[in-house]
């Protein structure tokens, strides 16, 4: 089962907000054991809000469900046999700080690998590990600006948009789980661990392929056109009598089909509009004659006549719409998570399907240093010793 197949490898996440704790998340989700470590005041994304659950953040709870919790202080210096044994036991560890910080805390790949060179060691970093960004902090919306995402989104003579959504964190995220799966897979042959690089800026880059590749071709800065796409009419948004419809119908046939659905056959032949190409250079005359005939009729009207003739359409959906979105619930891509304190949460789950039923329910995201005993415990070190660095400060518990 795609939920188990990871059963049996120990991660260790040192990482904060959404990139790193979407990778190790996805980890979780396919059955791994993830031991995530935080600082004494809790990582970040737990005061990231709204909304809440109790005192720590949607956001948080959303991107470490399944995960084992341990607060450590990584400056004392009694924290490093706990560190030494974990990572003696560990598959992969995965990190979010600056580059050279985990270095300076004992904790860098040269130092770590000693221990155990089975270790697959992921940094997740905003600009990588090497180069002359390499120190630069930076979060979602720094790389959706810095790599250029925010020029394509928005409307001609607006100001610059971001995604809403943290989409570069969680691309980053997912590029580092394929890596990381994929270095698992090479150390099954070669039992080398090995130090993988993973950055905000290179996944976001990567999420922009079609528009850089464009740009490389012909040298033409892409401009910010709406719902529209730069290579494909109509392949757009237009308002409708009650909402907005998302049409894609730049396909030859499909363009006839819609001018005859529209009532206005005509319009396919027009030799402005006879091509993809011609309809893209004319853009603007087209939406201007397809607006008048779209706003005569309801978004569900249009979703009924389109959908008969084989035209590509949606609502425009909000996330009420979604959430009532009979496709979303029949994947079974929103789940309910139990937690012992707030009860029932729904959330995003994982997002591949699978022929094979889940093999068990997701497990809520732990409180701060929620499983220090059993973790600790786990690694064989007696409950005095653990008390004693609960007493120092080394461990630290949410009351």
């Amino acid at each position: 089962m795609l939920r188990d197949a990871l059963k049996g490898l120990t991660v260790l996440d040192f990482t904060q907000i959404a990139a790193g704790p979407a990778c190790s998340m996805s980890l979780a989700d396919m059955g791994a054991r993830v031991i995530k470590v935080e600082p004494p005041e809790g990582e970040l994304g737990r005061g990231l809000g709204p909304a809440w659950v109790g005192t720590d953040s949607a956001l948080y709870h959303g991107f470490n469900r399944g995960k084992q919790g341990l607060c450590l202080d990584l400056k004392h210096p009694d924290s490093r046999a706990i560190v030494e044994r974990l990572v003696a036991e560990a598959d992969v560890l995965i990190e979010s700080m600056r580059p050279g910080v985990m270095a300076r805390l004992g904790l860098g790949f040269e130092a770590l690998s000693q221990l155990n060179p089975a270790l697959v060691y992921c940094s997740i970093s905003a600009y990588g590990q090497h180069g002359p960004y390499a120190q630069r902090a930076g979060v979602d919306g720094i790389l959706q600006a810095d790599s250029g995402l925010m020029r394509l989104i928005g409307l001609p003579g607006q100001p610059p948009c971001k995604v809403q959504a943290p989409v570069v964190d969680v691309v980053t995220g997912y590029m580092a789980c394929m890596a990381i799966l994929a270095k698992l897979q090479q150390r099954a042959r070669d039992g080398q661990g090995g130090h993988l690089d993973v950055s905000l800026m290179n996944s976001a880059l990567a999420l922009q392929q079609s528009s850089i590749n464009s740009y490389l071709h012909d040298g033409q800065l892409p401009t910010p056109i709406g719902s529209a796409a730069p290579y494909a009419a109509p392949n757009e948004a237009f308002s409708t009598a009650d909402g907005w419809l998302m049409v894609a119908a730049y396909n030859g046939n499909r363009w006839l089909r819609l001018c005859q659905v529209l009532g206005r056959p005509a319009l396919g032949e027009d030799p402005r509009f006879l091509t993809s190409a011609l309809r893209v250079s004319n853009r603007g005359q087209m939406q201007a004659e397809l607006n008048a005939l779209f706003v005569t009729r309801s978004t569900d009207e249009w979703l009924q006549r389109l959908g008969e003739a084989d035209i590509l359409c949606a609502r425009v959906a909000d996330y009420d719409d979604v959430l009532q979105h009979p496709q979303v619930a029949a994947s079974g891509i929103l789940a309910k998570v139990e937690h012992p304190r707030h009860g029932s949460l729904r959330m995003v789950g994982f997002p591949v399907n699978s022929a094979e039923a889940a093999s068990e329910p997701y497990r809520p995201a732990p409180s701060l240093g929620e499983h220090n005993h059993e973790v600790l415990r786990g690694l064989g070190f007696d409950q005095a010793r653990i008390d004693a660095w609960q007493r120092t400060g080394v461990l630290r518990q949410a009351g």
